[in-house]
């Protein structure tokens, strides 16, 4: 169902703070909300890729399947990005699945919708331009990780950013605010579940981090920001 949205929930965002109200009203006068259940997907891999969304609420894990059949996390979702743009790599179909990683409130709308929204509000073409240069760069960076840095350095990278795009602080650390198990950080780092559970081991006895049940906390910043700078001995 088509449903209103207060223009202050997204003018927070980055994303859209440049806007004029008009131009947002607009924009979410077209817009269908939708509530994803943990685990839920968004939409799946290969599927025709007719809509492009923004997270409001949550978190999603953007994962793909190898031809040889292996899984891997591509990307992390967080409110306020703009995901399933296929259009914008000329792609008919979507690359991931997009699964929720908590529950979370996505906004849609069809392609066929974008071209009249960057006619009435330029801004919005030049923002999400921005944006999507940032996710290749993002990309970018995490291929050079994988082909140049050592696992333990890969997998400190990938729990740094994740605190601080995800990070909720409390007493003792700041607290990765969804559910992550060690087999994401696995497939977002490319390693093996063995060995991240052999880093995040001796991270614990050492006190930079506290595991759990799919949860984890960062209780020792300076510490785990050290490993980006460590030399190999």
């Amino acid at each position: 169902m088509i449903v209103a949205i207060d223009r202050t929930v997204i003018k927070s965002f980055a994303l859209f703070d440049s806007l004029a109200d008009d131009e947002l009203d607009r924009l979410l006068a077209h817009a269908v909300a939708r509530r994803v259940p943990l685990g839920g997907a968004v939409f799946e891999q290969g599927a025709p890729a007719d809509h492009f969304f923004l997270l409001l609420n949550g978190h999603l894990k953007v994962t793909q399947v190898t031809e040889d059949g292996q899984q891997i996390i591509v990307r992390v979702v967080h409110p306020g990005d703009l995901f399933g743009f296929a259009e914008a790599l000329r792609r008919p179909d979507y690359p991931g699945s997009a699964i929720a990683a908590a529950e979370s409130l996505v906004l849609s709308w069809p392609n066929d919708l974008w071209p009249r929204f960057v006619e009435k509000s330029p801004g919005l073409a030049v923002s999400t331009m921005q944006a999507i240069g940032q996710r290749l760069e993002e990309a970018h960076t995490r291929i050079r990780e994988m082909s140049t840095q050592e696992v333990e350095r890969r997998v400190a990278q990938v729990v740094l950013r994740l605190a601080k795009k995800a990070g909720r602080s409390e007493a003792g650390g700041i607290r990765i605010d969804f559910p992550i198990s060690r087999q994401d950080i696995a497939e977002m780092t490319g390693t093996t579940l063995h060995t991240v559970s052999r880093i995040l081991s001796a991270w614990e006895a050492a006190g930079l981090v506290e595991g759990g049940r799919q949860k984890l906390k960062v209780t020792n910043l300076t510490g785990l920001t050290e490993i980006l700078t460590r030399t190999k001995p």
